[in-house]
């Protein structure tokens, strides 16, 4: 029996078609700019994304700190959801890196909306640091999408106010599926966005910032300042290629897994499962059975071949469908999770 991996979607291995058109790229330099297959995938993510070019980095985290580094000047403020990717969890980077300052809005939805924009936004005051970027996420951390009318007006918030606008869209394929539209449409929101092709989409490495000409050239040397040359890149920008076109096509499959996961954990005794909160490939959830206990319940997993997540963040587990992972994996695992919670209360 093969290990059933529900941890996350970071966990995904390249497909086999993936493989052998990594194996058989065509590859140069990178940094002189004669990578033919990495100037292929930024072409087309830049396509996709319905900006003017893009630049291949090595991780999202990057890509949103190289953006944060090309839009602000040292000191600089930007606002930003509490609970955001860029502020939560890339170790404090924008600061340590770009020297940036954080306005933060911390709504239970986790949404920045244009009312928050506006009541962030520093006055021109010379006291104050200076507002310079607003950094918008979609899909959240926490596995919802924002409505593409609350994006729209906070960028146009921000936009009005004179500054920029980033997107941490490094689910945006699977917001995008959930909202009906085109990944292009959320894009839109914004001044640069960031994509990854790991994760659901497959490949083992890398994620694509996108923005105007002007804008990827001066990301570039800074990319270059973080050490994120990669030079004979075309090997790993080989499977991005595929990620985008054909790995995007799937994502359906990971939602309505997700789904049909919550649905059985919510009819586990003691489970709480808020469905309405499953829009993409997480499912969060959490336990009112006595003596259920993290660090036991993973290891009762771990002997049964299936890797998850304890020490529940805020109470809530969460549990991610991918690519690695079917339909009876899935049921493997619910039947692993009823069997733990059933014994815990005999056990009392």
């Amino acid at each position: 029996m093969g290990v059933i991996d529900i941890r996350s979607d970071t966990v995904t291995h390249p497909t086999r078609e993936m493989r052998d058109a990594m194996a058989e790229a065509e590859v140069g330099d990178d940094v002189y700019g004669d990578d033919p297959t990495v100037n292929r995938l930024e072409k087309l993510a830049a396509s996709v994304m319905g900006k003017e070019a893009a630049l291949f980095v090595s991780s999202g985290t990057q890509g949103n700190q190289i953006s944060v580094m090309t839009h602000i000047e040292r000191g600089d403020e930007i606002i930003a959801g509490v609970q955001s990717h860029i502020i939560h969890y890339e170790a404090g980077a924008a600061a340590r890196l770009s020297g940036a300052a954080y306005a933060l809005a911390d709504n239970p939805d986790h949404v920045v909306y244009a009312a928050d924009v506006r009541r962030l936004a520093r006055p021109g005051d010379i006291h104050f640091p200076r507002t310079a970027l607003l950094c918008l996420e979609n899909a959240l951390c926490d596995g919802t999408v924002v409505p593409l009318a609350a994006m729209k007006a906070s960028a146009g918030a921000a936009w009005e106010l004179g500054f920029k606008v980033h997107l941490d869209g490094a689910r945006i394929f699977n917001a995008a599926l959930t909202l009906g539209i085109e990944a292009r449409e959320i894009a839109a929101c914004a001044d640069s966005v960031m994509f990854c092709v790991s994760k659901g989409l497959c490949a083992p490495v890398g994620s694509l910032l996108c923005g105007t000409r002007e804008f990827v050239d001066r990301a570039r040397r800074n990319r270059k300042v973080m050490g994120g040359a990669m030079r004979q890149a075309g090997i790993l920008a080989a499977a991005g290629i595929i990620a985008i076109e054909k790995m995007t096509k799937r994502l359906g499959e990971d939602h309505e897994n997700a789904k049909y996961l919550g649905k059985k954990l919510a009819e586990i005794p003691g489970i709480t499962v808020n469905e309405e909160k499953i829009q993409i490939n997480m499912v969060f959830w959490e336990t009112a059975v006595p003596g259920f206990n993290s660090e036991d319940f993973v290891a009762f997993l771990s002997k049964k071949n299936i890797k998850a997540s304890g020490k529940p963040r805020e109470g809530l587990y969460r549990m991610v469908t991918h690519n690695g992972v079917s339909r009876p994996d899935l049921d493997t695992v619910i039947e692993a999770v009823k069997e733990y919670a059933s014994g815990v209360s005999l056990r009392r």
